[in-house]
């Protein structure tokens, strides 16, 4: 069985969300993961207020499906994406990278679900005191801005699972069915995918970054940016320049100056994989090999995976 208080909040068939990645996670992804039983989430880190409603009204002419939009609270004009939000009635809303408080009330009164990403069980509590529907509790695997603890999967859960008796939802490196059951056995009732979503058809990544990140080997990741917030990065040439400043000392203030501007965009979404900055999972190096799929095969080879596992840990 894969029903549990996470399909029942948000309405899917299956505990599978996909995460809201910049430049990757626009209407047809956030469409398509929903349409095959999951729950979609437009990425609005990388939009603008204007950008955000025309992926919403897109999504909802897509899916009669439930989806919902991810805010990172440290984005300026995060005030402006949930008035888009609550004026466009998107249901859910997954929040991140700032306190859960600032918005959960105001998102409830609209009549909309929260879900707040954290790094640690203390974030966890406080996720449980500010009133939220359900908590994402992220390991260090996890693709782009990861939580300075650098707690990985394995741990977080069960910590997180102590900590708070909300919904709890499982991310960082999950790539296949039998790791959802994996984050099941340690207590999470759902799971978030980023890495596994940003490389099918409907991502709006550039094909060029697709197929970088499926020709990952294990180690071809690693986190950087440690004095700003630490990032999970792909080696390559933004990484080495990076890699390079740190080693010498760098301070935050001249990473800034390296990173500039817009760099996420060069290597994700405009597709400069000698220069831009790459972002992905650790688990990247798993699906080595493998095609740019179509998110309905993706989705169904996830739920084969899982009830194949669960009938072999039945058989032991």
């Amino acid at each position: 069985m894969m029903k549990s208080r996470v399909t029942n909040l948000f309405g899917m068939e299956y505990p599978i969300i996909a995460g809201g990645m910049v430049w990757c996670s626009g209407w047809r992804l956030a469409a398509a993961v929903s349409n095959a039983g999951g729950l979609g989430l437009i990425g609005a880190g990388s939009m603008t207020p204007q950008v955000l409603q025309e992926h919403i009204v897109k999504c909802k002419a897509a899916t009669s499906k439930p989806f919902g939009v991810n805010v990172p609270l440290m984005k300026p004009g995060s005030a402006e994406m949930m008035e888009v939000i609550a004026q466009e009635r998107v249901p859910v809303v997954f929040t991140s990278a700032g306190s859960p408080k600032k918005w959960t009330a105001w998102l409830h009164e609209r009549g909309i679900k929260v879900a707040h990403v954290v790094a640690s069980s203390a974030f966890a509590r406080k996720c449980e005191d500010a009133g939220v529907d359900a908590v994402v509790a992220e390991g260090f695997e996890a693709g782009g801005h990861n939580g300075k603890e650098e707690t990985t999967t394995m741990c977080l859960i069960p910590a997180a699972r102590r900590a708070t008796s909300l919904p709890l939802i499982a991310a960082g490196g999950i790539m296949s069915g039998d790791a959802i059951l994996a984050a099941q056995v340690l207590g999470a009732e759902g799971v978030q995918l980023g890495t596994i979503f940003a490389l099918t058809q409907e991502s709006g990544a550039h094909e060029a970054f697709k197929r970088r990140c499926l020709d990952l080997n294990e180690g071809d990741t690693r986190l950087l940016l440690r004095k700003l917030s630490p990032t999970r990065l792909v080696k390559g040439g933004f990484y080495d320049a990076i890699e390079q400043a740190e080693n010498r000392g760098a301070t935050g203030e001249e990473l800034l100056e390296i990173i500039g501007t817009g760099m996420t965009r060069v290597g994700i979404f405009d597709g400069d994989i000698a220069n831009g900055e790459l972002e992905i999972g650790q688990g990247a190096s798993l699906l080595k090999g493998r095609d740019i799929e179509p998110v309905a095969v993706v989705m169904q080879r996830l739920v084969d995976e899982y009830r194949a596992a669960r009938r072999a840990l039945d058989a032991l």
